[in-house]
């Protein structure tokens, strides 16, 4: 059992599974996907599709179906809840909120390359308070920013988004968990996000339910 964490609350689920498993073991736990993973061309891709239908079926107590939209977003062929799904190296994430609610996830690897790119993503008013500032703080930092403007874009149903132009998270002070404030400038509703985030030493987390709705 690789299930790293799992959270729920009455308006969504999620959770975190960590890549400990080979495919094959994995196929031997999920009989009704081996036949799909087959397909791909790596151990790794294939270790990395089953692994979020474990996790799906940890949280769902059954194995379900998942497939996408044309757009690539995911979906669960029964409809029994929304979804989204994100993976980075070693872990993978899924969340899940009720069938009309969008939800989004986001996990990143902890990484100083995230530095060489900020200038695609940082826009000018965006910033975090820190403690201590350090090397460290400003990687989480630039990685926070990253993987929430993720986030937002999973929420969205539209195309041609821009990191920089079009999401912003207002500033805000930076710990262990807590939350964000965001808007989007993409769509005429320019909705208001609160994402929730997680640091740990191997990656960053952050995750939403629809707009508004995790303030309430």
């Amino acid at each position: 059992m690789s299930l790293f964490v799992q959270h729920e609350t009455p308006l969504l689920k999620w959770g975190i599974w960590q890549l400990t498993e080979s495919w094959e073991q994995l196929a031997d736990r999920l009989p009704h996907h081996r036949q799909q993973a087959e397909q791909f061309g790596t151990p790794h891709r294939r270790q990395e599709w089953l692994a979020v239908r474990a996790l799906i079926a940890s949280l769902c107590g059954k194995e379900e179906t998942v497939a996408y939209h044309p757009n690539g977003k995911p979906y669960l062929v029964d409809n029994s809840h929304s979804i989204s799904i994100s993976h980075t190296r070693g872990y993978a994430a899924v969340i899940m909120g009720k069938p009309d609610k969008e939800v989004g996830i986001d996990i990143e690897q902890y990484g100083e390359r995230v530095h060489r790119v900020a200038h695609k993503f940082m826009r000018t008013d965006e910033s975090v308070q820190a403690t201590v500032q350090t090397e460290q703080t400003d990687t989480y930092s630039l990685l926070l920013h990253w993987s929430a403007k993720e986030t937002m874009f999973k929420c969205l149903h539209t195309t041609d988004v821009d990191f920089r132009e079009h999401l912003r998270i207002f500033p805000f002070v930076m710990n262990d968990k807590g939350s964000m404030q965001a808007q989007e400038y993409r769509t005429p509703e320019q909705q208001l996000f609160t994402i929730e985030y997680e640091l740990h030493t191997d990656f960053v987390l952050t995750y939403t339910l629809s707009a508004h709705l995790l303030s309430r």
